[in-house]
């Protein structure tokens, strides 16, 4: 297996344990269980952030700029809401 296929496959994860903590929290149910998931999140958004980062400085991870139409279109349906 290539480092790239690799660091795709931690990325995989580390989003899909985010996507845990981020449910655990919402549905926790007392205060102390809900910043113990919160805290959780955090560090595991701020793994996925080094990953992605390292992947888009290797060029594994290419980003697509969103055309400004676009942006401009969301930014109207949001703001008018």
């Amino acid at each position: 297996m290539e480092d790239r296929d690799l660091m795709e496959n931690e990325l995989l994860v580390i989003k899909g344990v985010c996507d845990l903590y981020l449910h655990g929290a919402i549905e926790s149910s007392t205060a102390d269980v809900h910043c113990a998931f919160k805290e959780a999140l955090n560090e595991s958004l701020d793994i996925q952030n080094k990953i992605y980062n390292l992947m888009a400085e290797k060029g594994w991870y290419k980003a697509e700029a969103a055309e400004q139409q676009k942006v401009d279109t969301a930014k109207q349906k949001f703001s008018a809401q």
